[in-house]
């Protein structure tokens, strides 16, 4: 902090990128929150407010510098911003997409399943037209490939994608290949 006390006009800046820093890790933590991984959210948190306190220190003793308020203001809309994009380039947890084709063909599953998708197929009717309903729970990074594939496969079909707080794989249902791949991310996740 000496340093910063030498060069007053570093300060305004540092306080701008600390709060981007610190309200990016916030946004970040509440969403991971809300997929259930804790431990990792208490992490995130404990540098989040480490970080908030040297930022918020600094502008509550210089409050007669009013360019420091708003570099802290400013922080806190950008870091909001970064928050939320690094949490959709990091894409931790599943989805479950929901495909439903009107196809007379009705081979939609099958084509997925040829891809390698764990695919669970229903039959259903719209204005007594018959379709067919596709669940597939899939990591949220490889979403866009399935979609682009659902896209392909079958051009005219609806699809929606649902956020997927937990997932639970019976034994019964059990292949060579898992309904999710976890990795590292599992760790500290609610069971």
């Amino acid at each position: 902090m000496e340093f910063l006390a030498a060069h007053p006009w570093l300060l305004a800046p540092a306080i701008f990128f600390a709060r981007v820093t610190d309200v990016s890790l916030g946004t970040f933590r509440t969403i991971i929150v809300f997929r259930g991984y804790r431990l990792l959210a208490t992490a995130i948190g404990f540098v989040e407010v480490m970080i908030w306190v040297a930022a918020a220190g600094q502008v509550f003793s210089h409050l007669d510098s009013w360019y420091l308020t708003v570099a802290y203001a400013g922080g806190f809309a950008c870091g909001n911003y970064v928050g939320m994009w690094l949490e959709s380039h990091i894409a931790i947890g599943r989805e479950m997409v929901r495909a439903i084709s009107f196809s007379e063909k009705g081979h939609l599953a099958q084509r997925l399943r040829d891809q390698g998708y764990r695919v669970v197929e229903l039959s259903g009717n719209a204005d007594h037209q018959p379709v067919e309903v596709v669940l597939i729970i899939e990591q949220r990074r490889a979403v866009d490939a399935l979609i682009a594939t659902i896209r392909r496969e079958d051009p005219q079909a609806i699809y929606t994608v649902s956020d997927v707080k937990s997932a639970y794989h019976p034994d019964a249902l059990s292949t060579d290949k898992p309904l999710f791949n976890a990795g590292w991310r599992v760790i500290g996740k609610r069971k």
